[in-house]
């Protein structure tokens, strides 16, 4: 399995090499295993800015707690969720299952009716936290695509999300910064890259019943 293998390879990359970059093949490639992530009910509720822009990335560097991987990747990921519930979403996302699948706009209206009568019972606290979870699933795939690709990655939630809506003026578009990741190549000075994975044994994380 050669994906266990790709993931033994990888490694939260703590210092990348600034002159390496993603070539386009690889970053729609990337682009693409973020699309086929999982989601709740499908929605899709989020957005993705891939920044390679190196002065938006200095600016963002201070509100990052320092972290020299924001601005020597090739580019950052930064995973934004929608930060309001919109029925308009959910109507969209069935009339799209509509025409990709062929499936009469009629039969699904219950199913949408279902959706929105379920995300309806969050209060705006509870569907910050949801929302924000989805991201988290688009970044998994995000990571594992990488590995495969020998390309290197590292999540960062260590950065003030206030001061990233603001400098990337999301709020207006509804939309917050949840989740960060720098991609790109390790630097040969990286000396994180040496060290031993550390893994709980699986039989201490696994439980069959």
């Amino acid at each position: 399995m050669k994906l266990l293998e790709h993931l033994q390879w990888r490694y939260a990359t703590k210092k990348f090499d600034p002159s390496q970059k993603i070539n386009q093949d690889d970053l729609e490639k990337l682009k693409k295993a973020v699309q086929l992530s999982v989601s709740s009910y499908g929605l899709q509720l989020y957005k993705v800015l891939v920044i390679s822009d190196e002065k938006i990335r200095e600016k963002l560097l201070p509100f990052s707690w320092g972290q020299s991987q924001v601005t020597e990747a090739s580019h950052l990921f930064v995973f934004c969720n929608y930060t309001e519930h919109k029925e308009e979403d959910v109507d969209a996302y069935i009339t799209s299952t509509s025409k990709i699948q062929g499936t009469p706009l009629e039969k699904l209206e219950g199913y949408g009716d279902f959706i929105k009568k379920s995300l309806s019972r969050m209060n705006p606290s509870q569907w910050l936290v949801w929302s924000e979870k989805q991201t988290y699933l688009a970044l998994s795939n995000l990571l594992t695509a990488c590995a495969e690709l020998k390309i290197d990655a590292c999540p960062m939630e260590g950065f003030d999300q206030q001061d990233y809506n603001r400098i990337l003026d999301l709020e207006d578009r509804g939309l917050n910064v949840s989740i960060i990741a720098s991609i790109g190549y390790r630097s040969k000075n990286d000396h994180s890259q040496f060290r031993q994975k550390v893994r709980k044994p699986i039989q201490e994380i696994f439980e069959e019943l």
